[in-house]
């Protein structure tokens, strides 16, 4: 593997922190790089100082001639006077961008949604990053260095970087650095990960999920020779009490395996204890949402809605930005009423959500952590133990010190956990997350995680992340054509019919740029009507029907994938083909479901 870049010997330090010491790394061709961290560690500041846009207190950074280096900061500005077309492209001629299909790609990805002749000013703050961001992947380089790349993307469009990031170069060509906290992103694209702590930079092999596996037998091997340590200091402490000489023989510490490690490990929820308790707190009716429908100015948003709540149900909502996701929060939560059908709460329901504006803690943005926590009830359980305020402030990742820092003072991730905590402490029993992630990095988001894998109640996730999505929920929905769809292939069925339904939007357009060049026969409408229509609509009947078979096929082929034996290539070979063809008749079916949808319209 050639060598691209090399960092030796870097420290760095600030009047009251010491960022790095004595750092040595290498990137060469080939690697994949995500960067973990806490937030505030150095992340961020190892990028601009590879990037040659920090000089290092001491140690130096050497690149290998002709190496092309990209970066997207967090704070990357592009000229607010120029227009989408000219930010991305630049002076390319049409037939020239038109014509590159990886070009093609790259607009259809990031920029598809935006008005190529806006000017960037006029942008919201998320389209400029995006903006960005497409302008630095046309460009040809060796390195990449990207920072939150997937802040203001969806779950699509994080999926559709990560398959650009891998198609971008050859197996052994280029090489990717990333700092992201999204930890999908990182078992996508990454072959290691780098954690950056106290000053120090430490390898670990593979993704975010190999990451784990290694610090979780760094840290049990740490913890074996801390005991090792203590033992062997009390022998001393006795053979100095006995006055004579001993001799002690030390014991041997056997590594396991990785896998070992969680081998034995239960399940993250104990479900049918969690639904004990939610029923016992919320009875049997929750929510209902019965052909609920919503039109502001006319324009129908949510339509046809049946949606039933059960206690202790865990769903995560997944749609598009302006789908109508935040409607269909305020219809559960009661914040609007439906203009068609009807919502039922139930009576002994008590909701509460986490927004993403942090409204909650504006009014006490003055008074210190400890005195709004002491206003608060003495006690929260969960997981059968008691815990106080101060107890779970530390399982938040709080330090003693920041009970005395007012709110106006914390950090953003601070104040979202501190916001979740109070709404926690408050014992809803509905609680709805809206963008729970935002300035939370990936050891505070395992443990928001953690603490909500112990909550008893019906719990609501919308989020980008599809990593939360799928860790904290059971089941998914998504939001699409202003109805609710049932996803039993999760966000991999969702993906699948968001890019069957741009296929057929597609089609649809040009569908409708030939039939406007021609003149419609005499008769003619754009809708099937009596019989034919009446077929149609049993053949949609049947193809949802065959989908649904289809997702639960699929899902027991990925069970079965998972517990075979990963030896044997053969079995592996021949179930991966089946579930190939499970695909390929989902697509079709997909598609022609689409085809009829259009023709009842």
């Amino acid at each position: 593997m050639a060598h691209l870049l090399g960092a030796e010997r870097i420290s760095l330090e600030y009047p009251t922190k010491t960022v790095f010491e004595d750092v040595t790394v290498g990137i060469g061709e080939g690697d994949r790089i995500g960067i973990v961290g806490r937030n505030g560690d150095g992340k961020s500041t190892f990028l601009k100082i590879i990037a040659g846009r920090l000089e290092p207190d001491d140690g130096q950074v050497t690149v290998r001639g002709g190496t092309a280096i990209g970066m997207l900061d967090q704070s990357d500005a592009v000229d607010p006077e120029l227009t989408v077309r000219t930010a991305i492209v630049g002076d390319l001629d049409e037939h020239e961008w038109a014509g590159d299909p990886r070009i093609r790609d790259i607009i259809r990805g990031l920029a598809k949604d935006l008005d190529w002749d806006a000017r960037l000013g006029d942008l919201s703050g998320g389209q400029r990053r995006r903006v960005a961001l497409a302008q630095l992947l046309i460009g040809e380089w060796d390195i990449l260095l990207l920072d939150e790349p997937t802040n203001h993307l969806d779950i699509e469009g994080v999926s559709w970087l990560a398959q650009h990031l891998n198609a971008r170069w050859g197996r052994n060509d280029g090489a990717l650095v990333v700092v992201t906290h999204d930890r999908w992103f990182l078992d996508a694209v990454c072959n290691k990960t780098w954690e950056v702590h106290d000053g120090v930079i430490e390898p670990f092999e593979g993704g975010y999920a190999a990451y784990i596996l290694q610090r979780v037998e760094r840290d049990r091997q740490a913890a074996a020779a801390e005991q090792k340590r203590q033992n062997l200091m009390r022998k001393e402490l006795a053979w100095l009490r006995r006055g004579a000489p001993a001799r002690t023989s030390k014991p041997k510490f056997r590594i396991e395996a990785a896998n070992s490690l969680i081998a034995d490990v239960p399940p993250v929820r104990d479900g049918v204890e969690l639904v004990q308790l939610a029923t016992a707190r919320l009875g049997k009716d929750v929510v209902d949402l019965v052909d609920a429908g919503v039109s502001f100015d006319g324009k129908r948003v949510l339509h046809d809605i049946t949606w039933r709540l059960a206690p202790g149900e865990r769903t995560g909502v997944l749609g598009v930005n302006g789908a109508g996701k935040s409607t269909l929060l305020d219809l559960v939560s009661g914040d609007l009423a439906p203009t068609e059908g009807r919502v039922k709460h139930g009576k002994t329901v008590k909701i509460a959500k986490l927004t993403q504006q942090l409204d909650e803690l504006a009014e006490v943005e003055q008074d210190k952590v400890f005195e709004i926590i002491a206003r608060q009830k003495r006690s929260y359980r969960a997981a059968g133990q008691e815990f106080s305020p101060s107890q779970m402030l530390e399982r938040l990742g709080f330090a003693s010190v920041q009970l005395q820092t007012p709110v106006k003072d914390l950090s953003g991730g601070q104040r979202r956990r501190l916001q979740l905590l109070l709404i926690l402490l408050d014992e809803p029993n509905v609680l709805i997350l809206d963008e729970p992630t935002n300035d939370l990095d990936t050891d505070m988001l395992a443990a928001m995680e953690d603490l909500l894998d112990t909550w008893p109640g019906t719990l609501i996730v919308v989020s980008h992340d599809r990593y939360l999505i799928e860790r904290v929920t059971d089941q998914q929905y998504a939001v699409l054509d202003g109805g609710l769809r049932h996803l039993p292939g999760g966000v991999d069925e969702y993906l699948r019919l968001r890019e069957a339904q741009e296929r057929g939007a597609a089609s649809a357009v040009r569908a409708s740029s030939d039939a406007s060049a021609a003149p419609a026969p005499s008769g003619s409408s754009p809708g099937l009507s009596g019989a034919a229509a009446h077929a149609a609509r049993k053949e949609v009947s049947a193809i949802e029907r065959k989908l649904e078979k289809l997702a639960g096929r699929a899902e027991a082929l990925h069970g079965r994938m998972a517990a075979h034996d990963q030896s044997d290539f053969e079995g592996l070979g021949a179930l991966t083909a089946e579930l190939q063809a499970v695909e390929a008749e989902t697509e079709s079916l997909e598609e022609r479901w689409l085809e009829l949808s259009d023709s009842l319209e």
